[in-house]
C-alpha cells in the first residue's frame, strides 16, 4: 500500500482539495476556501499546513469567529448548497463563538464545515490555556457544546481517525435531506502529529447529489388527494431553490391555476410579479397570501419546514376540510401536520404530478379570488410606500403603544422617515439583480411582505434561526458567491450593534457590500411584541439610564453609525430624508469599497400583521389587566389552532 507521511492538518488540507460535487451532470469543486482566525489552538497545526500548501483553497482572514462562520453559511446558501466554505478557530472562546453559527446553519439545513481547535489529546499540559476543566469528566471541552447544534460531530484524537471523520463529514455535508453544520474538533497536538496516510485517501472524490424519485404509490396518493380539492394553495419553500425546481414549480401553478405563498427561504425562487405568486405567507406574510390560505382546502408544501411563522402557529389554515400534502426530500419535515408525504426531489415530483394531473384535466376552482386578493394587497402596498409623518395626529402602522412619543424620536434622530416608505424607495432604486440580505428584527417581516423580487435568487433571508448579527457577515458571504452583483445588507441598529465585524473583512478582500442600516434606536420588533401583549415598553428602547428613576427611561440614545463605519474606511452616508436616501443609493452604486447608509427611521412605522397570529408565552397570571387580556386572546386563538 502506497502511503504519504503527513501531519494530520496537512492531510486534512490535501483531502479538502480533492472533494467535488456533481448535480444534474455538472461537476465542481465542493470546498472553495477557508475562513481563519488563528490562535494557539490552530496556528502551528492547521495554520502551518495552509501556509505550506493550501492547494486551491482560498484562505480568508475573519474578524470574529461567529461572523466568519455566518459568512460561510451565507456563501453556501447562495450557492444552493453546492459549494461550501470551511472555518477554523482556536480553542476555547474562539471555538465557542462559532456555536451560534453552527446552530444557524443546522436550523437552515445549510452545509458548513467547522474545524475548532481543541485541548491536548495527551493531556500532558492540562489545563492548557483556555481549557475548561470539568471535574466529573476530563474528556469534555468547550467543543462538546457543538454536539447539540451540529448535524455531525467528531473529535480526531489520533491522526488515523481523520479518515473516517472526514468521510462521514462529507456524507452529511452533501446530503440534502440532513445537511447542516458539521464540526470536526482538532486537538492542537494531534494537528501536528504525523502518520503514514494511504494514498487512496487523497483520491478525487465526487459526491453525486442525486434527485430522489417519488414512488408510484406516493404519487398515486397525491393525485387522489389533489383531484378532489377545489381550492389548493402551494407553499414555495427553500427546497424549491436548493433543488433548482423553480421552472417546474411555475409550470405546476400555471397549468392547474394554483396560487402560492412564499416562505422567507423560498422567496425569489420565482419573481414576485408572477400571476399566481401571492407573496409572503404566515406571521410575516401579506394580506393576499393569508386570505387565500384561510380558505384553502389543500396545502401543498414544497421544500418547507412549516415553521410557526409559515403556519401562523398552526392557526392560519381555517378551512374545516383542509388537508396537507408535503413534498420534501427530508422524511422528518414531510411528516409534519399529519400530511400525506411524498419524500422525494421537488423537481422530479412536480414533473410527475404535472403529467398525471394533465391526463385527468385537473383545474382548481378559483374564479376571481386570486385576482381580488392580489389587487387588495397592491392597494395596501401602494399606501405603505407613501406614508409620511404628519406630526400631531399621525397614526403609525403599529399604533397605540407610544404614539405620543414619536415627536421625541423626531427630535432625537432628526428624521421624519417611515420604515415602509424607505423600503419602497430602496426596492425601486437598486438594480433588479441586486441581492438583499437579512435575518432579524422588524425588517424580515417588512421585506417578506413588501419586497418585490424582480430577478430569481435575489432575496437572501436567514430566518430559520433569525440570527441577529448575520446580516453584514451574510452579505460578505453572498458577495464572495456572487462577485458581479451588488449586495445589500438590510439591518437594524440592534442587529448591527451585535455583530458587524466582517465589514472590515469586506474591505480587506475588496468585496464591496452595501450596509443599509435602519436606526430607530431600539429593538423595535420586540418592543412591538411586548407592548402588543399587554406589557409596557421595557428594556427594548435604546435610552440612557435615568438617574432619578434608576431605570432605562431617560433620553433617547443618538448614535452616529456613519461616523463609526467611516473609521474603518467604509464610504458612509447619513440619511434623514427621501432625497438624501435617493442620492446616497445612487452614489453608493458608483463606489468600489463597501458602503454604509445610516438611515434614521421612526419607530412603529414598520408593517404590522395581516390576518395572522403568533403563539408566544404570555403570562397566565399578572397584575396588569392588559396582560390578562393578552392571555385571554392567546387562549382564544389557540382554540382555533391545530394541537400539533
Amino acid at each position: 500500500m502506497q502511503t504519504v507521511r503527513m501531519t494530520t492538518a496537512q492531510a486534512l488540507v490535501k483531502f479538502l482539495n480533492q472533494q467535488y460535487v456533481e448535480f444534474d451532470g455538472k461537476q465542481q469543486k465542493f470546498v472553495k476556501g477557508i475562513f481563519t482566525i488563528f490562535g494557539h489552538g490552530n496556528v502551528v497545526g492547521l495554520g502551518q499546513a495552509l501556509e505550506e500548501d493550501a492547494g486551491e483553497l482560498e484562505v480568508y482572514q475573519g474578524r470574529n469567529e461567529q461572523g466568519m462562520a455566518n459568512a460561510a453559511m451565507a456563501f453556501a446558501k447562495q450557492k444552493h448548497r453546492k459549494q461550501i466554505m470551511v472555518c477554523t478557530s482556536s480553542v476555547g472562546p474562539g471555538s465557542a463563538n462559532m456555536i451560534t453559527s453552527a446552530a444557524t446553519a443546522s436550523a437552515n439545513h445549510i452545509p458548513v464545515l467547522l474545524l475548532p481547535g481543541d485541548v491536548f489529546a495527551t493531556r500532558q499540559p492540562d489545563p492548557v490555556l483556555q481549557q475548561i476543566e470539568q471535574t466529573h469528566d476530563l474528556s469534555i471541552s468547550t467543543n462538546d457544546a457543538f454536539r447539540a447544534v451540529s448535524k455531525y460531530w467528531d473529535r480526531v484524537n489520533r491522526p488515523e481517525q481523520l479518515m473516517t471523520a472526514m468521510i462521514q463529514a462529507m456524507r452529511v455535508l452533501t446530503n440534502p435531506a440532513d445537511t447542516g453544520a458539521v464540526t470536526i474538533c482538532l486537538p492542537q497536538d494531534v494537528q501536528g502529529e504525523a502518520w503514514d496516510f494511504p494514498s487512496y485517501f487523497f483520491q478525487k472524490r465526487v459526491h453525486r447529489i442525486e434527485r430522489r424519485l417519488p414512488t408510484k404509490a406516493s404519487l398515486a396518493d397525491a393525485i387522489k388527494m389533489i383531484k378532489k380539492k377545489k381550492k389548493p394553495i402551494m407553499i414555495c419553500g427553500g427546497g424549491v431553490r436548493y433543488a433548482e425546481a423553480a421552472e417546474e414549480f411555475k409550470q405546476f401553478a400555471e397549468t392547474f391555476r394554483i396560487p402560492f405563498g412564499e416562505t422567507q427561504a423560498g422567496k425569489s425562487a420565482i419573481e414576485s410579479s408572477h400571476l399566481y405568486n401571492l407573496g409572503g405567507i404566515g406571521v410575516t406574510g401579506n394580506l393576499a397570501a393569508n386570505i387565500i390560505a384561510k380558505e384553502a382546502d389543500l396545502v401543498i408544501g414544497i421544500g418547507t419546514r412549516f415553521t410557526d411563522f409559515t403556519t401562523a402557529s398552526k392557526q392560519l389554515f381555517q378551512n374545516k376540510e383542509v388537508e396537507f400534502l408535503n413534498i420534501n426530500i427530508s422524511e422528518f419535515h414531510a411528516n409534519k401536520l399529519d400530511a400525506l408525504k411524498v419524500i422525494a426531489d421537488a423537481k422530479e415530483t412536480l414533473l410527475a404530478l404535472i403529467d398525471e394531473l394533465q391526463s385527468i384535466e385537473y383545474q382548481s376552482s378559483y374564479t376571481v379570488e386570486i385576482t381580488d386578493a392580489k389587487e387588495a394587497w397592491e392597494t395596501e402596498l401602494a399606501r405603505l410606500h407613501n406614508i409620511r409623518f404628519t406630526g400631531q395626529g399621525f397614526t403609525p402602522e403599529v399604533e397605540g403603544h407610544f404614539d405620543e412619543n414619536l415627536n421625541e424620536y423626531v427630535d432625537a434622530l432628526g428624521t421624519e422617515l417611515t420604515q415602509t416608505t424607505v423600503i419602497g424607495q430602496i426596492n425601486t432604486l437598486i438594480d433588479e439583480d441586486a441581492i438583499i440580505v437579512g435575518a432579524a428584527g422588524s425588517l424580515p417581516g417588512d421585506l417578506q411582505r413588501m419586497w418585490a423580487s424582480r430577478k430569481p435568487n435575489t432575496y437572501h433571508m436567514e430566518y430559520g434561526y433569525s440570527c441577529m448579527g448575520y446580516e453584514v457577515a451574510g452579505a460578505l458571504g453572498v458577495k464572495i458567491a456572487e462577485p458581479s452583483k451588488e449586495v445589500y445588507a438590510m439591518v437594524g441598529d440592534g442587529s448591527y450593534q451585535m455583530l458587524h465585524s466582517e465589514l472590515v473583512t469586506s474591505l480587506q478582500e475588496n468585496k464591496k457590500i452595501n450596509v443599509l442600516l435602519f436606526d430607530n434606536s431600539g429593538f423595535g420588533c420586540i418592543n412591538n411584541l411586548q407592548m402588543g401583549n399587554g406589557m409596557g415598553s421595557f428594556g427594548t428602547e435604546f435610552r440612557y439610564r435615568n438617574q432619578e428613576t434608576c431605570k432605562l427611561d431617560g433620553a433617547i440614545m443618538k448614535i452616529d453609525f456613519a461616523a463609526s463605519a467611516a473609521g474603518y474606511g467604509v464610504k458612509t452616508y447619513r440619511v434623514t430624508s427621501i432625497e438624501q436616501l435617493q442620492e446616497a443609493l445612487k452614489d453608493a452604486k458608483k463606489q468600489t469599497v463597501s458602503t454604509l447608509i445610516d438611515i434614521k427611521v421612526l419607530p412603529k412605522t414598520m408593517t404590522n400583521g395581516y390576518d395572522s397570529w403568533w403563539h408566544v408565552g404570555v403570562a397566565e397570571v399578572s397584575k396588569s389587566q392588559s396582560v390578562q387580556a393578552a392571555y385571554e386572546s392567546k387562549v382564544s386563538n389557540l382554540q382555533q389552532a391545530r394541537s400539533y
